[in-house]
C-alpha cells in the first residue's frame, strides 16, 4: 500500500468518480482504476459499489476514508512545519472575480510566486456565481469572490470592500436617470439585483439598465456617454486622471462590495489556507494605498 494509492483513494472518494479524480491529480483515468484496484487487491476488501452515477463507498471504503484524511492531514502538517514552502510543488487553482484582477490581484500573484517559486497557477477571472460553483464542485482551490460563500464546507476570510461611486461621462452631463441608461454588473450578480431593486422604487418603468459582465467595457461605455453607472473607484482611476469621466451623486449610493477569500476546509491545504492569508493581507495593504 503507497501513499500515492491513499491519496487517489481520498480523491476518487470526495469527487464521487475515477474521471474526476484524475482530473484532479493530473492523471489517466485508467492510471486511478489501477491504483484503486491495487489498493483494493491488497487490502482484499471493495472500496467502492460501482454501478450508473457517482460511486458509493462501501463499508471498508467508508473506514478507510477516515484514516486516509488522517494521512493527508499529516502530510500538510509535514509540508507546513517542515518542508521549505519554496521547494513545494503542483497546481494551484485560484478564481477571482474582475474586480479584484483589475485591483490588487497582481500583488497577490507575484507574492505567492515568491513564497511558493516552483508551484504552477491556473487563474480563472469569472463572476462570483460561476466562481462560487467550481469551487464547491473542487475546480478550484480558492475563489476570490463576492462572498461569504454559505456552506459549511466552506472557510471564507473577508477582504476589504469596495465603495461604489457614480461616474458619467466628461462629455455627457446628463444624470437623469430616467433619461440615461445606467449600466451594472452582470445581472447574475447581487450588486445587480440589489442596484435593480433601488433603482426601481426611485426611477420607475422609465428605467434602462445594461447589464455586463466585463468591467472595463462598462467603464469604455460610461467614458463614451453611453451610460452612466456604480463603480469601486480604483476601477476608474485611469479613467478619472485622463478626465473622460467624473463623479456624480444622484442621490443615493449602493452597498459597498463585500469579497472573500474562500476555500474548503477538508481535506486540508496548509498551501491553501496560507495563501489566503496572503490574499487577504495584500487586499488590505492595497486598500491603505488606494482608499475608496
Amino acid at each position: 500500500m503507497t501513499f500515492d494509492q491513499i491519496r487517489t483513494f481520498l480523491w476518487v472518494a470526495r469527487l464521487g468518480g475515477f474521471r474526476r479524480a484524475a482530473d484532479r491529480l493530473f492523471l489517466s483515468q485508467p492510471a486511478v482504476s489501477t491504483r484503486i484496484s491495487n489498493l483494493e487487491q491488497e487490502l482484499r476488501v471493495h472500496l467502492f459499489e460501482r454501478g450508473p452515477g457517482d460511486l458509493v463507498l462501501t463499508k471498508h471504503g467508508t473506514l478507510l476514508l477516515a484514516y486516509a484524511e488522517q494521512m493527508l492531514f499529516v502530510e500538510e502538517e509535514i509540508k507546513q512545519r517542515v518542508a521549505n514552502p519554496s521547494e513545494a510543488e503542483g497546481l494551484f487553482r485560484v478564481g477571482a472575480s474582475e474586480t479584484i484582477a483589475q485591483a490588487w490581484l497582481p500583488e497577490f500573484l507575484e507574492a505567492f510566486s515568491a513564497q511558493y517559486p516552483r508551484v504552477n497557477v491556473d487563474l480563472t477571472v469569472d463572476i462570483s456565481l460561476n466562481l462560487r460553483a467550481a469551487l464547491l464542485e473542487r475546480r478550484l482551490d480558492m475563489a476570490l469572490l463576492m462572498g461569504p460563500v454559505s456552506e459549511f464546507t466552506v472557510e471564507n476570510l473577508d477582504l476589504p470592500p469596495f465603495d461604489l461611486h457614480w461616474y458619467r461621462s466628461t462629455t455627457n452631463s446628463e444624470t437623469d436617470l430616467g433619461r440615461i441608461p445606467v449600466i451594472s454588473y452582470s445581472s447574475q450578480t447581487r450588486p445587480y439585483r440589489e442596484l435593480m431593486a433601488e433603482l426601481s422604487r426611485r426611477v420607475g418603468p422609465g428605467l434602462r439598465v445594461y447589464a455586463s459582465a466585463s468591467l472595463s467595457a462598462s467603464l469604455k461605455m460610461i467614458a463614451a456617454g453611453i451610460a452612466v453607472g456604480p463603480y469601486p473607484r480604483a476601477l476608474a482611476n485611469d479613467y478619472l486622471e485622463a478626465g473622460r469621466i467624473v463623479e456624480f451623486d444622484p442621490g443615493f449610493r449602493p452597498n459597498p462590495l463585500a469579497f472573500t477569500a474562500s476555500y474548503l476546509s477538508e481535506p486540508r491545504s496548509f498551501l491553501v489556507e496560507n495563501s489566503a492569508e496572503m490574499a487577504r493581507d495584500v487586499a488590505v495593504k492595497w486598500d491603505r494605498i488606494h482608499p475608496s
